[in-house]
């Protein structure tokens, strides 16, 4: 991902954000914001017909240096391009490049009505840890997420 991407990337986090299951934003921040809370690498995009099609990026969890290797992903997909293998692909590179960038824990939390994401989730060798019930609102209604990690094999 580079900064050019962001206004691609911007539109696909939108359609998340309108979805009401990718997160619980409301608005998409400025590249100024987005770039400061995410972690230099990785930082990915896929393309298709020219185009950025989804994109995934972390962030770290703690500032504490124990944590260093823990990082929250984010993944979305443009609602054109979902149902195509691209989502996983994607999560599959972004777990290589991770650890390639000494990242040790991914975890993402996903609202359990995503059932897409939780199974290319599955498929990419993340195991659920829990359920964390009525963790955030969105609007006035009270949502539960499905808390998922996956530890690197070669880190550790």
């Amino acid at each position: 991902m580079r900064p050019a991407d962001w206004n691609a990337v911007r539109r696909i986090y939108l359609e998340g954000i309108a979805s009401r299951d990718g997160t619980f934003e409301e608005k998409a921040p400025t590249w100024k914001k987005w770039n400061q809370s995410h972690r230099r690498r990785p930082r990915l995009v896929a393309g298709a017909n020219g185009r950025v099609v989804a994109w995934a990026a972390v962030s770290p969890v703690s500032a504490r240096s124990v944590y260093a290797g823990v990082a929250e992903l984010s993944i979305f997909v443009a609602a054109s391009a979902r149902g195509k293998g691209v989502g996983r692909k994607l999560l599959f590179e972004l777990v290589r490049a991770a650890e390639e960038a000494g990242i040790w824990t991914l975890q993402a939390g996903i609202f359990p009505e995503n059932k897409a994401s939780l199974a290319i989730h599955r498929r990419c060798g993340f195991r659920k840890v829990g359920r964390r019930e009525r963790i955030g609102r969105q609007g006035a209604v009270w949502r539960d997420v499905i808390l998922l990690e996956r530890r690197s094999r070669s880190i550790g």
